[in-house]
């Protein structure tokens, strides 16, 4: 896959950061704001690396203006954000009454990013599900009622914000509000089968079910857009589905070689093959049977198509070894092992402070083509990636502000993702690195920086760009086709 010329980007290539509303914003009671579930799972005792929260953050709730100055002196071109859903409606239902301050708050700074030059992408949903409906009827375990609270949720915003905003995504990484709240337990709500971490909860079958009505959601909202919006507004619409990089333990059996498509399937393709074609992933289906819901027709219609674009999520890769054996009824990964070593005890990439975060650019390409070609080269919108760096927290202030290692990550991945574009025929259009600043990493607390901007936790917020936050420019600068 190698290359002499200088491989491109093309001259319309969108790129900025991404952020998410409870990670950053703070302000959880300010001006009318209610409860999401992740309001209640951080006060949940040992939930939360530090006994952590999204109380105050990044404060960012009071700081737009700073937030947005900071892109700019990153020479940012585009900004994706999400909306705190019980900021706009707080008790988050079809008849509760929508918040007029939180419109407000976002119409306003949406206005100011478009008088900043800076194009808004916005992110209906971030994982922060309204408490009251967890509360009222299961929240996502409950079709009829979730699908009809999120589709007057996305109604509220396309009015609101439609003729402004021109990039929406539905819903982020479905599969962590599916696996991590649902089976492992990890992520707000907290449901499990394991009775020592959650009185409730049943991990074989509950992450299926969610992540139905999550796909029904999408497709509901993607259809009020495309009916109501999309004539009048001129935008685009689809989700973001994260997912990694698998390359085989042992390059010389089958078995894991096999393990590395269904790994991706069993990621990826749990949501994006209903939406591009039709249906759930034929290993998916041999290995859950009846646990995996059967599409209505009505339903499956409204998924089917559904994608203006791609939004893609990616950070890393991993080996895989496949599982022998029945699997586990708790197994949400296709019956096999993710490692970070293979066969030889060749690492996938460098140690990062994320135990799951090894990069390998190389996979980000592979990646890019692997998903280019099973879904008839869409259009794909980069929409999260980014390292973390190991031991950042701890260092001297000097030394974290030259972080190197993520200058260098970007570097490779952007590298990479110019050669999907010019040698694979991969239709990427827009990148947004993870994350403008330092920020709540949900389990993982405030240990973990993710930021090209250092945020001082201890000392009122205060922010300060790191080596990363300029070099973005100077790397996309390079690649981007000049008109």
């Amino acid at each position: 896959m190698g290359s002499i010329t200088q491989s491109t980007l093309p001259s319309d290539f969108l790129w900025g950061f991404a952020t998410a509303a409870y990670q950053i914003e703070g302000a959880v009671e300010a001006d009318g704001r209610g409860p999401s579930i992740w309001d209640k799972f951080c006060k949940t005792p040992g939930k939360i690396a530090g006994g952590g929260s999204g109380d105050v953050a990044c404060d960012s709730y009071n700081r737009t203006d700073e937030d947005i100055s900071l892109l700019k002196a990153c020479g940012s071109q585009a900004y994706r954000f999400s909306i705190s859903w019980s900021r706009v409606i707080p008790l988050g239902g079809r008849n509760d009454p929508v918040n007029k301050k939180g419109l407000q708050h976002y119409l306003k700074f949406i206005d100011d990013l478009l008088d900043a030059g800076i194009t808004p992408m916005v992110t209906l949903f971030h994982w922060d599900l309204p408490e009251e409906l967890n509360k009222r009827y299961g929240g996502f375990l409950n079709k009829e009622e979730f699908v009809a609270d999120f589709s007057n949720y996305a109604r509220v915003l396309f009015e609101a914000f439609g003729s402004k905003v021109k990039h929406w995504i539905t819903f982020n990484e479905p599969w962590c509000s599916c696996v991590f709240g649902y089976n492992t337990g990890m992520f707000a709500p907290g449901r499990t089968s394991d009775r020592t971490k959650s009185e409730v909860g049943d991990g074989t079958t509950e992450p299926w079910i969610v992540g139905h009505n999550i796909l029904i959601a999408h497709g509901a909202a993607v259809k009020i857009y495309r009916d109501e919006f999309k004539s009048r507004d001129g935008g685009e619409i689809g989700i973001t589905l994260n997912g990694d990089w698998a390359e085989p333990w042992d390059s010389e059996n089958p078995a894991d070689i096999e393990a590395c498509d269904r790994k991706i399937e069993f990621a990826i393709s749990w949501f994006a093959d209903p939406i591009y074609h039709g249906k759930y992933p034929d290993s998916m289906i041999k290995q859950l049977g009846d646990r995996l819901p059967a599409w209505e027709p009505e339903d499956i219609t409204l998924v089917h198509g559904s994608n203006d674009f791609y939004g893609m999520n990616h950070y890393c890769a991993n080996f895989i070894r496949a599982k022998t054996g029945e699997p586990d009824p708790e197994d949400i990964a296709g019956n096999l092992e993710l490692l970070l070593e293979d066969k030889n005890g060749q690492s996938v990439g460098p140690i990062t402070q994320s135990p799951w975060l090894r990069p390998s650019p190389l996979g980000f390409r592979k990646l890019l083509i692997w998903l280019s070609e099973r879904y008839g080269y869409p259009k794909i919108y980069v929409t999260e990636n980014g390292t973390s760096v190991l031991g950042e927290n701890d260092m001297p202030l000097q030394e974290l502000l030259d972080d190197e290692f993520r200058v260098q990550y970007f570097r490779d991945y952007v590298g990479a993702m110019a050669d999907a574009y010019t040698l694979d025929g991969v239709n990427v259009r827009a990148y947004m690195a993870w994350s403008l600043m330092d920020n709540f990493e949900w389990a993982e607390g405030y240990e973990t920086r993710f930021g090209v901007t250092y945020v001082d936790y201890e000392n009122d917020q205060k922010r300060l760009p790191k080596k990363s936050a300029k070099a973005l420019a100077s790397i996309f600068d390079s690649y981007i086709d000049k008109v």
